[in-house]
């Protein structure tokens, strides 16, 4: 078990695996690194060095219940890079993760990052506001604030429904991704998730998105029933200077697990490109 010992004293557990170009994952709320597994192996077998770790609060990391920001997330982040000594890293972020990872690229990586993919990720931003009409109304994040502080163990199930199309005709519902997804949520501390839906709903990334200059991919499943692709993928991929769109008809916000084949491939070509 590796962990690292943050300048705050928060430990982060993190996987280091392989050997090769380096590429590391972020994953999203309320999961750990064990949401990427099948990426992991994916990019192992194909000669790469994979690194993914679980952030502060959430996961094998500790419960450390100060800071859930993506600023923090992403400082968190930086810290461990330096600690590894990584360079040339392309970073991978899904949903909460990808806002960490144009975050971290914007402003935390100093030269170190080579690439960026952001997978059914929440930038610019999720909430509805004067400014961003077309976003998500605050009572729905409200409703997750609730459904976290007083049903958690009911909601985290509940959840991954609509999390994987599940709810759609001619789905096949696996019920061990339903109970995987749970076992993670769960694992983490209740007051980091309280304060992560704030992190992931209310931060605008507008200017992360503007200001970076490496290539950056953009996917995002065209009905994901969690982060709208109209408020998100589409306005993201139209602020980045060097990003490139791919959506994918029918795919859910949970498509790196569901639709793995898919997405791995579409990864490999752009990381190897």
């Amino acid at each position: 078990m590796s962990t690292l010992t943050l300048k705050d004293g928060t430990e982060i557990f993190y996987k280091d695996q392989g050997q090769g170009p380096v590429l590391m994952f972020h994953h999203g709320w309320p999961l750990s690194s064990d949401d990427w597994d099948a990426q992991v192996i994916f990019f192992l077998q194909r000669g790469y060095r994979v690194i993914a770790h679980d952030r502060r609060g959430h996961g094998r990391s500790s419960q450390n219940i100060y800071n859930h920001t993506i600023e923090q997330y992403a400082s968190d982040a930086a810290e461990l890079v330096d600690f590894l000594g990584l360079t040339d890293v392309i970073h991978i972020g899904h949903s909460t993760g990808g806002g960490e990872v144009i975050r971290y690229v914007n402003k935390y990586a100093k030269g170190r990052a080579k690439k960026a993919v952001l997978i059914s990720a929440v930038p610019p931003i999720m909430v509805k506001s004067e400014t961003n009409p077309d976003g998500v109304p605050i009572e729905v994040f409200d409703n997750i604030r609730d459904q976290t502080l007083n049903n958690r163990n009911q909601f985290y199930l509940d959840l991954t429904v609509p999390f994987y199309g599940y709810n759609r005709e001619g789905a096949v519902v696996k019920e061990g991704i339903q109970k995987n997804w749970w076992r993670q949520g769960l694992m983490g501390g209740i007051v980091a998730h309280y304060d992560g839906i704030k992190a992931f709903s209310e931060t605008d990334f507008t200017e992360d998105l503007k200001s970076v200059d490496i290539p950056v991919l953009v996917l995002h499943g065209e009905d994901d029933q969690i982060v709208p692709i109209q408020n998100s993928a589409i306005k993201s991929a139209k602020l980045l200077k060097n990003g490139k769109l791919i959506t994918y008809p029918g795919f859910p916000h949970g498509m790196p697990t569901t639709e793995h084949e898919t997405i791995n491939k579409d990864l490999l070509e752009f990381i190897e490109g």
